[in-house]
């Protein structure tokens, strides 16, 4: 692990956890900022109080605002004053904000209530923003709610709203429709950039006496307050979204901190491992300073992965230092024929009796052989490990691969009739149980456990002795035994027969025969199939008679 991924301040994973959690909450505050029905609704409540007073103004100027028409026409007909028209107009908005505007049956604009016309000329009043109240929002949050409204596509289908210079009837489509007959309302688009483009409402309505359409009275109200309205729910809405963010963002550091914090520390204890920092190999360290740090006590994921490279630590180790007996074990083991070989080849140089060298030569015969034989069972037993964990198992039926060893052994030896002289024989038994004793493995490293058995067994029972190999269920497991007549095992030495080179040969056997590795290699491939071998001495009825036991204890599949 390089130094700059030790010392980073912000692991990626934390700032993933972030943006998940931070992106997940501000979608959903997005969505609630728009308030797309919230704002028509506001609308339609405006508009429909816009036309209840504007039906108001409609039949007040209907009834107080006209007078007769001066045109000579016969029968009774009526058109509106001017003069009533802008002081009834005026007195009508006395108590609103809205603007008022009427319009005769040609389209003249009769009264505006912004309007003031005297002697000195018009006035035109603009009705102006509130001033700023103390502990609004700064400025900054202003300028964040323009931008983050601007964004919303709410407004960009509104007809844009424009002031005519000299305006008529004909300039406004409301005012058209109402000289017609019709009610009509428009929500309008105003150019204002503070804080964003703003809403206008207008509501036209036919002026009538006796259903004759005598003009038209327009109101308009500014969007203002339903944008007010918009941002004071907003603001609530960011409020929320602020705190909620905020323990959010906490809450992610929290999960990041209990997630990439462990990780990074096995991380960092893996690569520790790696680079060969063994725990209480060093002066000064603790023992297991560098070990896996524990986190199975948490339960989760991250205590399974931490359990699992511990445990894989251990092995590691276990194998390193299993490795690092076996090549102790092998060097002392070769160097003692080297040194015989050595001291014979010295010897024979300088020896000219022809038996002496004769026999030194058959010396270094026996220790070339026994060289030989030692780096051959070597090879083989330094195979195991990867043979045992790369090749495929299969069920195997062990009664079948018993009587085809039985069957092997009496063809070899011959048929014996088992007395004096005789050759030992072996006899294979299964006890009946139910079904066929089958387990998982591989077949030819489990034919060689047990031809080392028999092998071992037959050596060491007198002749006419019987090796008794025997197998049957016992609950989860297969049990074989291997019982021979022999002299039996050593006292105390049952466990030490399994260790590599250790050899107890019969008396009389040449030296150097055996490498002392079956035994070893025998209890490594059982332990690799989830087994167990032991050895003990056993007893027939007649004390006289003894002999060694080995048990073979494998899983039933």
């Amino acid at each position: 692990m390089t130094g700059d991924k030790a010392r980073r301040l912000v692991s990626p994973l934390t700032l993933r956890i972030l943006a998940v959690n931070v992106l997940a909450l501000a979608l959903l505050v997005g969505a609630l900022l728009y308030l797309g029905r919230y704002q028509d609704r506001l609308i339609g409540a405006e508009l429909d109080s816009l036309r209840t007073e504007a039906r108001i103004f409609a039949s007040a100027l209907g009834e107080g605002a006209v007078q007769p028409a001066e045109d000579g026409s016969l029968g009774e007909a009526y058109v509106l004053s001017p003069e009533l028209a802008r002081q009834m107009v005026r007195r009508l908005v006395e108590t609103t904000e809205t603007r008022t505007r009427l319009f005769s049956g040609d389209g003249q604009e009769l009264s505006d209530s912004r309007v003031l016309t005297g002697s000195p000329g018009t006035i035109q009043i603009e009705v102006l923003p509130p001033p700023r109240e103390p502990g609004a929002a700064p400025g900054w949050a202003e300028r964040l709610y323009a931008w983050l409204t601007n964004v919303m596509p709410e407004r960009e289908e509104l007809p844009l709203y424009r002031e005519a210079d000299d305006p008529t009837g004909a300039d406004y489509p409301d005012v058209e429709r109402a000289l017609a007959g019709e009610v009509s309302a428009t929500v309008w688009r105003v150019e204002r950039t503070v804080p964003r483009p703003g809403l206008m409402l207008t509501v036209a309505v036919p002026v009538q006496r006796y259903k004759e359409v005598l003009g038209a009275v327009l109101l308009s109200r500014d969007g203002r307050p339903i944008e007010e309205a918009l941002r004071s729910v907003r603001f609530d809405i960011l409020r929320v979204f602020a705190g909620a963010l905020a323990v959010t963002v906490l809450l992610s550091f929290y999960l990041a901190s209990t997630i990439a914090r462990p990780v990074r520390k096995l991380a960092v204890a893996a690569e520790r491992v790696r680079s060969g920092h063994r725990p209480g190999k060093h002066r000064g360290q603790r023992e297991g300073g560098d070990a896996i740090p524990d986190f199975t006590a948490r339960g989760d994921e991250i205590g399974e992965l931490s359990g699992a490279l511990r445990a894989m630590t251990a092995a590691l180790w276990a194998r390193m230092d299993a490795i690092e007996r076996f090549a102790a074990d092998v060097a002392h083991e070769i160097k003692n024929p080297l040194t015989s070989l050595r001291s014979a080849v010295e010897t024979v140089g300088r020896v000219d009796d022809p038996t002496r060298r004769a026999r030194l030569m058959a010396v270094i015969a026996d220790d070339v052989q026994r060289l030989d034989r030692l780096i051959t069972d070597i090879s083989n037993a330094s195979r195991l490990d990867a043979e045992l964990s790369r090749a495929e198992w299969e069920n195997l039926d062990l009664a079948a691969m018993l009587a085809m060893l039985g069957d092997l052994y009496a063809t070899t030896h011959g048929d014996d009739d088992g007395g004096d002289g005789a050759a030992p024989r072996v006899e294979v038994s299964v006890v009946p149980g139910r079904g066929p004793l089958t387990v998982l493995g591989l077949e030819g490293r489990l034919t060689q456990v047990f031809q080392n058995l028999i092998a071992n067994a037959l050596s060491f029972s007198p002749p006419g002795g019987v090796v008794r190999v025997t197998a049957r269920r016992d609950g989860a497991m297969v049990e074989i035994t291997v019982a021979d007549d022999g002299p039996g095992i050593p006292q105390g030495k049952e466990e030490a027969i399994f260790e590599r080179f250790y050899t107890e040969r019969p008396a009389g056997e040449k030296f150097g025969t055996h490498s002392g590795l079956g035994l070893s290699i025998s209890r490594q491939i059982v332990e690799a199939h989830g087994g167990r071998i032991t050895a003990a001495n056993r007893h027939g009825a007649d004390e006289n008679v003894a002999g060694a036991l080995f048990t073979v204890r494998l899983p039933f599949s």
